[in-house]
């Protein structure tokens, strides 16, 4: 791994801080549209127009500049989606906030935040390791909120996150602009994902109430005694 050389004071210029800031939107950009795999350090230099070599005096390689670009994406969406959700103290509410706002940071024609995140699979083991963590740290934000909620005991916490959280990542493989607009589609995501916990945990207590109210509606039969037909008198 090659190091990037430090300005003789350890910090950056000015105009080097805006170069690498460069390199870095466009970096994001081609990852997001390629993946890791298949975008390389000679694109990436050719689209800011230098050389290849020269790139390395402003990043270390390939597997840390992703993983700068992935991780300053995650932090941006966790630093969005905290501030949605600071306003509310209830549990479904602070669940609510956070599904709208990641649904729309994934339905944003800029956000990179997806693609890049599905590129983990194509990095080397070292660098996927180093991305799972910080994956792990965002999506702990949703564990702690789907912890407070008052879910029954049948549903899986983590069961229960991990498909919410699919089906707000993979919005855009199946939004369609038009009908809805993004607080629309979170609210009716968040919504059948309440509706379900509430359903299952209104099953959990139907079997006893309907049991009880089964035993007190049943009329109840009078008792003949059992009689040997040479006990039948004749009219």
């Amino acid at each position: 791994m090659r190091t990037a050389p430090a300005s003789p004071n350890g910090d950056e210029t000015g105009a080097q801080a805006e170069r690498r800031q460069e390199i870095l939107e466009v970096a994001a950009q081609l990852f997001s549209e390629r993946g890791y795999k298949a975008t390389s350090i000679r694109q990436i230099a050719d689209a800011v127009g230098m050389m290849a070599g020269s790139l390395y005096y402003h990043i270390q390689s390939k597997e840390s500049l992703f993983v700068e670009i992935h991780n300053r994406a995650l932090d941006a969406a966790a630093s969005r989606i905290f501030s949605a959700i600071a306003p509310h103290t209830a549990p479904w509410a602070r669940l609510e906030a956070a599904c709208t706002e990641l649904l729309d940071i994934q339905l944003s024609l800029t956000s990179i935040t997806l693609p890049l995140m599905n590129s983990i699979i194509s990095a080397p083991p070292d660098v996927r390791s180093a991305l799972i963590k910080k994956r792990d740290e965002f999506e702990a934000i949703f564990r702690n909120i789907i912890d407070d909620l008052p879910l029954p005991a049948t549903i899986d916490r983590d069961i229960y996150r991990i498909l919410l959280l699919r089906v707000l990542n993979t919005a855009s493989d199946w939004y369609r602009s038009g009908r809805m607009s993004h607080d629309q589609i979170a609210y009716q995501i968040f919504t059948i994902f309440k509706h379900q916990a509430e359903a299952e945990a209104d099953r959990r207590a139907a079997p006893t109430s309907a049991k009880t109210r089964s035993r007190a509606a049943a009329p109840v039969k009078a008792r003949t005694p059992n009689r040997h037909p040479g006990d039948m008198k004749s009219p």
